[in-house]
């Protein structure tokens, strides 16, 4: 833990007093997003102190070029980036003609941050006694609408404690911005046309190379104590910018307020000779209804979100508010109904990992929003990758990879390998693994097959070349072989024979030929078009499955556990609770030489495989796996504490349970990592979600029905969540003792609990 500032809530984000030092950290913690777009919490006033600004556009990327000093041949030629969008959230104040800095009033007092999660917004609030001697209260209300996702909304209000002055707001939009992290500190965005008419404002710039298209627009009204006034508006533009002002005496006591209504149309959804009436559309309705109208419509959309996704914690506030946040952050980042998009691991909260598609979607995101939401978002999520499948066979390809094999990329925006850092982009393959992972666990708990003969088997096969393709065969060893990798443990590169890969890899293959046959017997029409189209021959088939039977696995017969890879054992074995806590976190003090050739593993490797293929081992397996390589994780990965979790969970070891479990679900709360300034971790909040559903609650899927060994932390009360098991509703309440399940369907449906089987029939409770 490196913060210790949120306050406990059970639906809300508190933060209490400024201080200009944790200003980067609460932009992040109290980030909004829609789905569509989102935005870091920056203030909406002119601050010059430091600060992290970052707007963002769903889908709406740059290549930045690659920035090393050698050039490899498949090396991807840039970096993608999700791109700070231009800003319509600004609007500077002025008291008395003193603008309004936080940074340089005399004294701020009652500062105070709400993320209220339950109903979708953000209030920030404070009194500041400016250089002028002028006393402010402000109180700014922000949401971006969830069923307007083109639209975001400002209400922001000014009352004048000690005299009374002359009020000055100025909205503006501004396309003149840059990135955080640009490679090579150049624009991303080239403004296309400003304009104005009848108080609205419109910006289109389109991005470089990319060429998105995007207009941002703002319209704003004037309120004093709750009533509209009209007041002259002077309109101010240059090339980048649009400046409106709104100025109004205001006497001591009175309230004035602006709201402000913006946000962004692109041509990903219009066309581009529309999108200005596009905005226009968007903002004479947001008017029309009002900013009350629009925040009861927020609170209703987030009431219906949680309706589903909600899990409940009694006895532990501070586990309650963890889970919540990362299921509201989950819910702002990806809403499922668009194929194009994915769910990057910084969401919209930072521009760290650029914003792309990593292997995280399949390998922890998709049980998410299966079962919070139903089987048509996690089709969306496979069916983007079956939409790159082309992209992968040409990254393949680049590496001298033949005959349609496929290498999914580790970042990418659009099909396209994108991550510049050599080991990654090389040598961590396993994440192809992932891809038929996730078809598999979308199969097992929608019961829908149909989706590997339709698009998945397509994807199946290609991976299963490139597997058979990246093995050599070992002479000595008469086994296949897998060198030159990088694991999930990325604190190791380059090695021979990592256990997860050689797994994972021998998996897929097998996946593939069983579902192959499977689908000849059952979809023939679709057998035989996919074969027409790939090419795949018996005598292919034959040689991947020479590849599985004679796949190698490093093993120890003195630990008696698979080994991560070859040359493990040649390490210092030195357990994590021997290091100084002075030199932890490694990564940040320790050279990139020293932590490669230490013991010290990132992230679950070994036992990843353990996690994704628990039914292949017995407890007695995973146990003595879990005692070998979790003493030597340092859990430098946001992906880590989750999985850790889990097992500890599977191994009745509860409170360690606990202990990850509250790691992961406050890493960035309590800022674990000591860079949640950079962004929170989206991707991995999935994980902890996973970690009370599979890791407390126990919850699988055997033969098709859901098993539940469910267990609770001590100290909690109860805790419970909801399951879209094959469209029928299953709440799993968990009390010490006790579990309950009741069921919104019109089936009755068996499950499995502790082993036993339970019929559940609609809206009539059962306690086992």
């Amino acid at each position: 833990m490196n913060q210790d500032y949120i306050i406990p809530s059970n639906w809300s984000i508190l933060e209490e007093g400024f201080e200009a030092g944790r200003v980067e950290a609460s932009e992040s913690l109290f980030s909004l997003g829609n789905g569509a777009m989102g935005q870091r919490a920056n203030f909406e006033e002119y601050y010059s102190g430091d600060t992290f600004q970052g707007s963002y556009i769903a889908g709406v990327y740059y290549p930045d070029k690659t920035k090393v000093g050698w050039w490899k041949n498949g090396y991807p030629e840039y970096f993608a980036k999700v791109l700070n969008a231009p800003n319509w959230i600004g609007i500077n104040v002025f008291i008395n003609g003193e603008v309004l800095d936080l940074a340089s009033c005399k004294e701020v007092r009652d500062f105070r941050r709400e993320l209220n999660m339950k109903e979708g917004w953000y209030e920030r609030s404070f009194t500041a006694v400016m250089p002028n001697d002028l006393e402010v209260a402000v109180k700014v209300v922000r949401f971006l609408s969830l069923k307007r996702n083109e639209l975001g909304v400002i209400n922001y209000q000014v009352e004048v404690v000690n005299s009374d002055a002359t009020v000055i707001f100025e909205p503006y939009l501004d396309s003149g911005i840059t990135n955080e992290d640009a490679n090579w500190e150049e624009k991303f965005w080239k403004t296309l046309e400003v304009k104005t008419a009848d108080e609205q404002g419109f910006i289109t710039a389109k991005t470089l190379k990319t060429e998105f298209h995007a207009t941002s627009f703002m319209q704003s009204a004037l309120f004093k104590n709750g009533s509209k006034v009209k007041t002259e508006c002077t309109e101010v533009t240059f090339d980048e910018k649009i400046i409106f002002r709104y100025a109004s005496d205001v006497k001591k006591g009175e309230k004035i307020s602006l709201h402000k209504f913006g946000g962004y149309v692109t041509d990903m959804n219009h066309k581009r000779p529309d999108l200005i009436s596009a905005a226009k559309d968007v903002l004479n309705n947001a008017v029309s209804a009002g900013f009350d109208v629009l925040l009861q419509e927020q609170k209703e959309a987030w009431a219906a979100v949680w309706e589903m996704a909600d899990i409940t914690i009694q006895g532990d506030v501070k586990a309650q508010q963890g889970i919540r946040f990362n299921i509201f952050q989950l819910n702002q980042t990806y809403l499922g109904e668009d194929a194009r998009l994915n769910i990057g691991p910084k969401g919209f909260t930072g521009e760290k990992y650029g914003g792309s598609t990593y292997w995280d979607t399949e390998a922890y995101c998709i049980p998410f929003y299966m079962a919070t939401k139903d089987q048509h978002v996690a089709r969306n999520l496979l069916t983007y990758r079956y939409n790159h499948l082309d992209k992968a066979i040409e990254n393949a390809e680049k590496l001298g990879f033949s005959n349609g094999a496929a290498l999914y990329p580790m970042v990418t925006m659009n099909g396209e390998e994108s991550h510049n850092e050599w080991e990654i982009t090389f040598e961590e393959i396993h994440r192809n693994g992932a891809m038929v992972v996730a078809i598999k666990r979308y199969v097992d708990f929608t019961g829908d097959f149909s989706y590997i003969p339709e698009k998945g088997l397509e994807v199946m096969i290609a991976i299963a070349r490139f597997w058979q393709q990246r093995t050599n065969y070992s002479t000595k060893k008469d086994k296949y072989v897998i060198l030159g990798v990088t694991g999930p443990n990325e604190y190791e590169n380059n090695v021979n024979n990592n256990w997860y890969t050689n797994y994972i890899a021998k998996w897929c293959i097998d996946y593939c030929l069983s579902s192959l046959e499977k689908v000849a017997k059952e979809y023939p029409s679709d057998h035989g078009r996919v074969l027409q189209k790939t090419g795949l021959s018996e005598e292919e088939m034959a040689g991947w499955k020479e590849v599985s039977e004679k796949m190698y696995f490093p093993y120890s017969e003195e630990y008696q556990v698979f080994l991560q890879q070859d040359s493990f054992l040649d390490k210092e074995i030195i357990p994590v609770s021997e290091l100084p806590k002075s030199q932890r976190p490694i990564n940040q003090k320790w050279s990139w030489d020293r932590i490669l050739r230490s013991c010290y593993i990132k992230q679950a490797d070994v036992l990843q495989g353990f996690y994704f293929f628990e039914d292949h081992f017995s407890k007695e397996d995973l146990e003595k796996h879990f005692d070998f390589y979790e003493p030597l994780t340092v859990h430098e990965s946001s992906l880590s504490p989750c999985v850790h979790s889990i097992q500890a969970a599977a191994l009745g070891r509860m409170e360690q349970a606990y202990r990850f479990y509250l790691r992961t679900s406050r890493l960035d709360l309590d800022d674990y990592n000591n860079e949640v300034k950079e962004g929170c971790h989206i991707t991995s909040m999935a994980g902890t979600w996973m970690s009370i559903v599979e890791g407390f609650g126990g919850m699988r899927v055997t033969d098709g029905k859901l098993s539940f060994n469910p267990q609770i932390p001590e100290g909690w009360d109860s805790y419970s969540f909801k399951l879209n098991f094959r469209d029928q509703i299953l709440k799993i309440n968990v009390a010490p003792g006790k579990t309950s399940f009741s069921l919104e369907g019109n089936e009755p449906l068996e499950i499995l609990v502790k082993g036993n089987t339970v019929k559940v029939e609609p809206s009539v409770p059962v306690t086992v």
